[in-house]
């Protein structure tokens, strides 16, 4: 299980960067680092490590977006490879969040 998190206070943006892999492993320190606490205003999901990706992983993003205020959610999904963006278009969230 690898993550880090970055929380910015000035612009009020907390940075996920995800080791290996975004499963189930990581569930725990998800939760504390994004939704044990009140919602930050932006989140940055960074994938650039990632290589294998599972529903869990789908359903903390989808609990983070209910967190952070669902429609009015700022959550930018960035450096994830060819792969794993088209898991994230196969399901839907190309149109809930940001990818980059």
């Amino acid at each position: 299980m690898s993550l880090t998190v970055h929380h910015d206070p000035d612009l009020d943006c907390v940075t996920l960067q995800l080791g290996e892999r975004f499963d189930f492993s990581v569930h725990r320190a998800f939760h504390d680092a994004c939704l044990g606490g009140p919602a930050a205003r932006s989140y940055v999901i960074d994938l650039g490590e990632v290589s294998n990706m599972d529903s869990s992983a789908l359903g903390m993003l989808l609990l983070l977006r209910e967190h952070a205020g669902a429609d009015r959610a700022e959550i930018r999904i960035v450096n994830a490879d060819t792969g794993l963006r088209g898991t994230l278009r196969v399901a839907g969230f190309d149109k809930l969040f940001v990818l980059h």
